[in-house]
């Protein structure tokens, strides 16, 4: 794999983005932090909640001139979930990714990523570090620096987080995103992928890049309480499920 490939070789990644009420600034940010991706064998799976929405409208259109880009237009929001689970039905690539749509990946991201995988083939969850940016984009802070893959320590709080590739087949054998954990629906995904999961790998590298805003849980976990009992819940159904 080269740094700046158009290489018809390595695996094809799905990122799928659930987009309600994107402000205009963060989604063009968003959209072009993929097109600027050194790795090209990428599909954009994004899924419109807001119909209504006529900025968010124009801007998509501008961007699915890109034929990689595809935007999944629902009548209505279901909810992170279902949503998101609209996009990973839409999926063709061997691993799905996920990005929020008000966060940016490193233009190296899907490089790395493409590596790793090219050099451990069995690898079927890979997850890399990552920190956090100023709203205006400008600062980066607090990194999270994390250890390889630690169970123990994923069943205290979801340390994986962003930036996460799974593969596409196990993302679908495990259920993709169940409903009832709004707030906490990666978790609850996380935790039953990792319970299927044959190889799961860490890239030590920042590659993805969580925007801190009033509204956000980079912020606070306290701008969405409901974040917290949704994590518990995602976990005692884990530990259900494996007695």
């Amino acid at each position: 794999l080269r740094r700046k490939s158009s290489s018809q070789e390595g695996p094809v990644f799905s990122i799928i983005v659930p987009a309600y009420q994107t402000p205009g600034v963060f989604l063009r940010e968003m959209l072009d932090s993929v097109q600027a991706q050194t790795y090209s064998r990428w599909e954009l799976c994004l899924v419109n909640a807001s119909p209504e929405n006529e900025q968010m409208r124009r801007i998509l259109s501008e961007y699915q001139k890109d034929s990689r880009i595809h935007c999944i237009e629902l009548e209505e929001n279901a909810g992170i979930g279902e949503n998101t689970n609209a996009g990973m039905k839409a999926a063709v690539g061997d691993y799905v990714c996920f990005l929020d749509h008000d966060d940016v990946l490193d233009p190296s991201a899907l490089y790395y990523m493409a590596r790793y995988l090219t050099d451990h083939p069995g690898t079927c969850m890979l997850y890399t570090d990552e920190d956090k940016i100023s709203s205006d984009g400008k600062e980066h802070f607090q990194p999270h620096l994390k250890p390889d893959f630690n169970l123990d320590l994923l069943r205290s709080n979801n340390y994986i987080c962003h930036f996460l590739a799974v593969e596409r087949k196990l993302a679908l054998e495990a259920g993709a995103f169940g409903s009832g954990f709004d707030g906490a629906q990666d978790y609850d995904f996380v935790l039953r992928c990792c319970e299927k999961a044959r190889q799961i790998e860490h890239i030590p590298k920042a590659l993805y890049h969580w925007r801190s805003h009033s509204q956000s849980t980079a912020k606070s976990m306290g701008t969405k309480s409901y974040a917290r009992s949704a994590g518990a819940g995602a976990l005692s159904a884990h530990l259900d499920r494996l007695g």
